[in-house]
């Protein structure tokens, strides 16, 4: 473990920095992504969509402000309480609101990856890529990052 010559502050200033840098990557695509699904609804072949494609878009469409919310709560977060002290409290909230945001973002793309290969190529091709897009997801984003942090833990 490296040494290190910051303080507790220091750190935790460091910490917070570094966290709402990350959220300016993760909105910029979830904005995106959720201007598109809105965009969608006011199509001619929206109105012909089938019962099951309009419940799939709904459902990318509330995660995907599910995601929005969380992710830009840490924002908010900050600029009520940033300078009341609270940066602990901060982080921690901020935290879970992220890995929850991006929680949300994986099944607002997944649905949406569902919606439009069931649209393009049917139902059976998009059940397989949906299920392998929901794998990349859940391995590069939750699995992998868990296992080697239990594996750090364990030294």
């Amino acid at each position: 473990m490296a040494t290190t010559t910051e303080s507790q502050d220091e750190q935790l200033a460091r910490n917070l920095s570094e966290l709402l840098q990350e959220l300016r990557v993760a909105q910029a695509g979830v904005q995106f992504l959720f201007g598109f699904l809105l965009a969608v609804a006011f199509t001619e072949h929206y109105a012909r969509a089938s019962g099951f494609e309009q419940v799939i878009h709904l459902i990318a469409v509330v995660f995907a402000t599910v995601s929005v919310a969380c992710l830009t709560a840490p924002a908010a977060w900050h600029r009520l309480l940033f300078r009341k002290g609270q940066r602990v409290q901060i982080l921690r909230v901020a935290n879970r609101l992220t890995v929850a945001g991006l929680a949300s973002l994986a099944i607002a793309m997944t649905a949406t990856v569902l919606l439009l290969f069931k649209v393009v190529a049917g139902p059976a091709v998009a059940t397989v890529v949906t299920v392998v897009v929901a794998a990349m997801f859940a391995m590069l984003w939750f699995v992998l990052p868990v296992r080697a942090r239990l594996k750090y833990e364990k030294r």
